[in-house]
């Protein structure tokens, strides 16, 4: 087993462990419920961390959780004239998809 990660939270740590696993990767959350030390420990030390378990998965891991932390943001004109940005794929004003 090698730590991936830590996660800011216990809501994201879960979230990039269900994605590594539905790409086949065996990941699980490790230190979920140090949160309620948090002020007794170092808060570095309270976060969850993300572990692969299999060694070899390990680069793999880290490149699909890369893409996943580095999503590309866009920035497009609806044909309402709305300017949406982010990762937004559809019109907040209107609710038309991006062209």
């Amino acid at each position: 087993m090698r730590r991936l990660a830590q996660a800011p939270n216990l809501a994201i740590a879960t979230l990039w462990v269900q994605m590594l696993r539905d790409d086949g990767i065996g990941a699980s959350v490790q230190r979920e419920y140090l949160g309620a030390a948090a002020g007794q420990l170092p808060p570095d030390q309270c976060l969850p961390e993300i572990w692969i378990e299999d060694d070899a998965q390990f680069e793999f891991a880290e490149r699909l959780l890369h893409e996943l932390r580095h999503r590309p943001q866009r920035r497009w004109q609806c044909s309402c004239g709305e300017l949406v940005e982010g990762g937004f794929e559809q019109c907040w004003q209107c609710g038309a998809p991006m062209p």
